[in-house]
């Protein structure tokens, strides 16, 4: 059974929803709206939007939309029951008792209660003095009892049964045990066996203070060298952030130190770099680029100083450079990696390392200068044909600065130089026009194409008018006192335009509110996007009795009209002078 709609909309009601995502966005005003850079998709100018009147945000950069569950739901990657719960907390109401179905919520919360007995297990077994070998393993690479004790580290011990046979003494089932991935089944005998053996553990942990997933690290060469949770209900490696619960904490300049491993980010928090994290997974991820936006204006990569490193470190920038962060890159000197300079040299010389990070146009000059010998003409040629077409996206004043320093370093004419880097401006001006030019035709084609409707393209006409008709009514829930007896939802062309008017129709009649938060537990977040994009229309339509009159009699004329060819197929000139020959009507 469903969240009663009463508690619901009672809840909506006592949230301000611009308070509610000013912790999570910087907003500004702007008129009656609020906007700010999107949390969900990476952005220099902001496109997040939020509209108090209606108490829903929604994004014009990747289309983001709801209401404050649904920010809710999104930011804190929760489902439907869980963001409730959250938002009333948030409001200081207690749930109901009953009437709901938590189940999804529950197993979340059971493989929480596992991951957290899990912790205290490993940790238990590091300290064991049978396993003394495993706690020297980090008393040698430098680590305190008291940062061991932070970090909750543990060891899992030599024995493929020991935490599956612990956890199912506690009440845990295989079930729930395999879906945490603190188990596997084998495929010979259907036997649950530990996921992890014999290996140093590493908690990670989410800013709510939430156990989500391990690392677990071998004590030799051995390989694989780590093995770590796989995704699960509570986990996605693409978004986790290792540390991120201790370095948003102790981060009053908002700056945050990118290293590649779970000991880099426990040796630099115990020298005192508290706002280091590591991202998780196998590669950086647009989705952990916008976490670390949250909580941060500067970031500083610090990847280990090998091809893999450098590897890492120029996506790293590719993806953050698509942010509002602002970029440095530590160059790593004296060790493969920052807990190796830490033991090496100690916090003073790493320190100093930080002060003296280059910013991403340094970087990026000094990277491509490696590539050539620059000792021979053909390599100072080549490397100045690449150094201006990184100068070619940046500022005038950067521009001014880094040709001047080239030009004085390589014994070159600066006007030489500045021709080239204008002549590299123009090429890349072309390709970003003609980028944009398709980039428009996709939003274009996109704009009518609703993505969760994919009936809308054979149905352009009806279709536009099923929405102009939802927006109306969502807005003005009286007018339909004056149409019930004109239209039904079997009148609409499009199967998912008409089950949101069906429930639409029945939040009028059973005297709801219309707004997006009545449609959350019926529609998935993709399809509360489309709706929400739908609803934007009422900002635009004239929100007259007789407008929604007028698109009930399109909707009649295209019920019986025949079926016209698709736009799907045609080519983006002649789609493009379709929708404006259209507008001219």
């Amino acid at each position: 059974m469903a969240i009663s709609r009463d508690f619901i909309q009672d809840l909506h009601n006592r949230l301000d929803i611009e308070e509610v995502i000013s912790s999570y966005v910087s907003l500004k005003p702007a008129g009656r709206l609020r906007k700010g850079l999107c949390p969900f998709h990476g952005e220099k100018t902001p496109s997040f939007t939020v509209y108090p009147d209606t108490r829903s945000f929604y994004c014009f950069g990747c289309g983001a939309a709801g209401d404050v569950i649904n920010f809710i739901m999104r930011i804190e990657n929760l489902d439907y029951v869980e963001a409730v719960k959250a938002c009333a907390e948030l409001a200081g109401v207690a749930m109901p008792e009953d009437g709901y179905d938590d189940s999804l919520a529950k197993r979340r919360v059971r493989i929480l209660s596992a991951n957290r007995e899990a912790a205290k297990f490993f940790n238990a077994c590091l300290n064991d003095e049978k396993n003394r070998f495993a706690l020297d393993y980090f008393l040698k690479r430098g680590l305190t009892p008291n940062t061991i004790k932070k970090f909750g580290l543990g060891y899992a011990p030599d024995n493929w049964h020991a935490l599956t046979d612990h956890l199912k003494k506690l009440g845990f089932s295989e079930q729930e045990l395999v879906l945490a991935n603190l188990s596997k089944r084998s495929q010979k005998n259907n036997r649950c066996y530990d996921n992890f053996c014999n290996r140093v553990m590493f908690p990670i942990i989410d800013v709510r203070g939430n156990v989500v997933a391990f690392g677990g690290r071998v004590l030799d060469d051995s390989k694989p060298k780590y093995v770590n949770t796989s995704d699960t209900p509570v986990y996605k490696k693409g978004s986790g952030v290792f540390a991120l619960n201790f370095a948003k904490k102790n981060n009053p300049d908002r700056r945050l130190m990118l290293v590649e491993g779970y000991m880099d980010v426990i040796a630099l928090h115990q020298a005192g770099f508290t706002g280091s994290v590591a991202c998780l997974g196998t590669a950086f991820t647009a989705e952990q680029a916008n976490i670390l936006a949250r909580y941060a204006d500067e970031v500083l990569i610090c990847y280990d100083n090998d091809e893999a490193g450098r590897k890492a470190t120029q996506r790293a920038l590719e993806i953050l450079g698509r942010t509002s962060l602002k970029i440095k890159v530590i160059k790593m000197e004296g060790g493969k990696d920052a807990d190796e300079i830490l033991r090496t040299y100690g916090k003073e010389r790493f320190n100093a390392m930080i002060t003296g990070a280059s910013n991403q146009i340094e970087y990026n000059l000094s990277a491509l200068q490696t590539r050539y010998n620059i000792l021979t003409d053909d390599g100072k040629l080549r490397f100045l044909s690449d150094a201006a077409e990184v100068l070619a996206e940046c500022t005038d004043v950067e521009v001014d600065i880094y040709s001047t320093r080239l030009a004085n370093e390589f014994g070159v004419s600066k006007d030489a130089l500045l021709a080239q880097i204008n002549n590299a401006k123009g090429k890349r001006r072309h390709r970003m026009q003609s980028e944009q030019k398709s980039a428009q035709m996709k939003m274009l084609r996109e704009s009518f194409d609703i993505k969760s409707n994919p009936e809308r393209r054979k149905n352009l006409k009806a279709a536009a008018a099923e929405e102009t008709l939802i927006a109306s009514l969502m807005r003005n829930p009286e007018f339909y006192a004056k149409l019930r007896d004109k239209f039904t939802p079997d009148d609409f062309a499009t199967d998912f335009n008409r089950r949101v008017i069906t429930l639409l129709i029945e939040l009028i009649e059973g005297g709801y509110q219309t707004d997006i938060s009545m449609f959350n537990e019926s529609f998935s977040p993709d399809e509360i996007d489309s709706i929400a994009l739908i609803a934007q229309k009422g900002e635009e339509t004239a929100n007259t009795l007789k407008e929604c009159e007028d698109c009930i009699a399109v909707l009649k004329k295209e019920k019986n009209a025949p079926r016209r060819n698709s736009k799907e197929e045609m080519p983006d000139e002649d789609f493009s002078n379709y929708f404006r020959n259209k507008e001219k009507k």
